[in-house]
């Protein structure tokens, strides 16, 4: 399953969190890892999913959200 890398505005856990909740609501079989490092505000999604589907996902959070590609 690819990696996709994305950027997104996150300034608190609680972005973090939102950002997760959003991701896991898409059920296990078509996400099966999330990595979040706030710091950086990286979001690494272990997905099944078109980089499309996931950044308009990410979006429903409200956070700004840029698609960098996928993580070889």
């Amino acid at each position: 399953m690819p990696v996709h890398e994305f950027k997104v505005e996150m300034t608190c856990s609680g972005c973090a969190n939102s950002v997760e909740r959003v991701l896991n609501k898409l059920g296990a079989e078509k996400v099966e890892k999330i990595n979040i490092d706030l710091d950086s505000k990286t979001v690494l999604v272990t997905s099944s999913l078109t980089a499309d589907e996931l950044l308009e996902t990410i979006k429903k959070t409200g956070k700004a959200t840029q698609y960098v590609g996928v993580k070889e």
